[in-house]
């Protein structure tokens, strides 16, 4: 980037993301679908409720999954060495498969302020680093006293951001990358003391991990914080479009899935998110949930070419955007025998087992509090194929008590 700073500095939100959906031009973050003939003259639309046949979709999707689960043997191969299974993905993907998170600045701001000249003494701490969330950093950075860590269990992907040229000379500040599991029960890298660390960057990185290393990891991430230290955090949904495309041969476990290339998915809930950081429900920590909107422009051709951002309380929308979930909990039931009929909704755990009593290698909670917990939800537009696709994404900024 050749102007870093200003890039930074346009991507804050400049005006209010909840406007009168029959204004011309709405703000962005309030791009509404009042007439669905128009849905295929934008690449997205915010705050879209699901189709009335969204729950019907869901419920064949999750059947057809559990009718042809992973087989046991097979279940304890995939999640033995998921580190493994990771190198062979950035070994076949290089580093064109993940984009620089460019969309960072606009949602989360802290990093904004971490990189500008007089942010003082900051240090940040990705994990998962090949997902490249710290180059946008690098390149906007302008606080020579920032300090960026990346670490990731595969070494082939720490390969890769050493490779960089923004890691090999950084323009200002400090980086540097090395291997760490997340849930390694052996300690903190040795690079790091810990109590040390401002901001963790967790990004796609708790749905790649087994249930059973969840506590683990939420352990890990808060020795490496500072008392008030914060982590950003975003994820994949509970019936995002993802989970739902998913065939037979891929479930290993109620919401957890085996890609094609073995590596893993977990899909979250709201509640479940809340409990593994602060130890409670959403509804009992009263907190305020927001949707954040990220509009993904494409091209001709479906590939994303630029990015932008708001929020909106869903009290002044109305409940119509979410999805019930109680609408795809009900008892699960075959179809009998010789029926045409569609079958009846399957059972679907909101929330893991695991998160139902203290989770395993974790400090007793809380731990955390959440500032920020919410949905993404998105209507994205394929003009070309004529293709409407429902995306959900879950967002957080947990503080460490």
């Amino acid at each position: 980037m050749s102007s870093p700073q200003p890039e930074a500095e346009s991507s804050k939100k400049a005006t209010s993301s909840v406007q009168d959906v029959i204004e011309s031009k709405p703000a962005f973050g309030s791009r509404f679908l009042t007439k669905e003939d128009d849905v295929w003259s934008q690449n997205a639309w915010d705050h879209v409720p699901p189709p009335d046949d969204q729950v019907e979709t869901i419920a064949k999707s999750l059947y057809k999954q559990r009718l042809n689960p992973v087989p046991q043997e097979d279940k304890i191969k995939f999640n033995k060495k998921p580190a493994k299974h990771w190198d062979n993905f950035y070994k076949m993907n290089a580093d064109n498969f993940f984009r620089n998170r460019k969309w960072l600045h606009n949602e989360f701001p802290e990093l904004v302020d971490a990189t500008k000249a007089d942010g003082g003494a900051v240090s940040i701490t990705e994990v998962g680093c090949a997902g490249n969330s710290v180059f946008p950093l690098i390149s906007a950075n302008q606080n020579p006293e920032l300090h960026i860590r990346a670490y990731d269990y595969s070494s082939h992907a720490v390969k890769l951001v050493q490779n960089n040229p923004l890691y090999i000379s950084p323009p200002t500040g400090k980086i540097q990358a090395s291997v760490w599991d997340v849930t390694s029960a052996s300690g903190l890298p040795s690079d790091l003391i810990p109590g040390t660390v401002d901001i963790v960057i967790m990004v796609f990185v708790m749905s790649a991990l087994h249930p059973d290393e969840w506590g683990q990891a939420i352990s890990n991430v808060q020795k490496i914080l500072k008392p008030g230290g914060l982590v950003l955090f975003r994820d994949y949904g509970r019936y995002d479009l993802t989970q739902l495309r998913f065939k037979g041969g891929r479930l290993l476990d109620e919401n957890f899935y085996v890609r094609g290339d073995k590596t893993r998915v977990y899909f979250f809930e709201l509640d479940e998110l809340s409990l593994l950081f602060t130890g409670a429900n959403v509804s009992e920590t009263q907190l305020e949930t927001t949707i954040s909107t990220t509009e993904i422009t494409q091209d001709e051709d479906g590939n994303d070419i630029g990015t932008r951002s708001s929020e909106i309380n869903p009290e002044n929308q109305g409940s119509s955007s979410s999805l019930s979930l109680s609408s795809v909990n009900s008892e699960s039931s075959s179809p009998a025998e010789g029926s045409t009929s569609t079958p009846s909704i399957p059972t679907s755990a909101v929330i893991h087992p695991n998160l139902l009593s203290p989770l395993a290698n974790c400090p007793p909670h809380p731990l955390f509090v959440a500032e920020q917990l919410g949905v993404d939800r998105r209507l994205i537009v394929n003009r070309k194929r004529q293709l409407k696709m429902y995306r959900v994404w879950m967002q957080g900024k947990f503080r460490k008590i």
